[in-house]
């Protein structure tokens, strides 16, 4: 029997606090380790996009911002472009939005399940993907830099 993938949806009773005090324990840690400041907006950036499990958009997180204080569009890019950097967050093309990485510090590409419906998102890092598309490159003569697959249909809840 093989195990159960570490990339599945989040079922009902899904302890998202266990989520979000993970992804923001792990960001201290690595920028510790990298010599970088997790400022507390930066922090409070993260937090509000480990929120849930849905890709966040820059406006979204400035109105929430702005809740509880005045913040500039400038320093929610800033802070997200930091995030971005130190590879704590992806950003959803498609959607034009961010969401928390599932496995940070490690080298990966971004590879995303999007529930069309309700707008979760789970990110994988399958190696076959990863190795046909670096076939497909080379073969091309490309040179690929960064690397983003982004399926939409319907999670397991969804389809119910």
């Amino acid at each position: 029997m093989r195990p159960a993938p570490d990339h599945l949806f989040p079922s009902q009773d899904h302890d998202h606090a266990t989520c979000v005090a993970t992804a923001l324990d792990t960001a201290e840690t690595i920028c510790r380790a990298r010599g970088v400041r997790l400022t507390e907006l930066r922090r409070r950036v993260l937090e509000l996009v480990w929120s849930n499990h849905k890709p966040v958009g820059a406006y979204a997180l400035l109105a929430r911002l702005q809740e509880n204080g005045s913040a500039a569009p400038p320093t929610v890019y800033r802070a997200l472009d930091f995030l971005l950097e130190q590879g704590l967050i992806h950003r959803v093309s498609s959607l034009n939005a961010f969401v928390g990485c599932a496995r940070p510090g490690e080298d990966h590409s971004g590879q995303f399940l999007i529930c069309e419906q309700c707008q979760n998102l789970v990110e994988l890092d399958d190696a076959d993907i990863s190795a046909a598309i670096a076939r497909g490159s080379s073969a091309s003569g490309f040179a690929p830099r960064l690397q983003t697959v982004e399926i939409l249909g319907l999670c397991p809840q969804c389809r119910d």
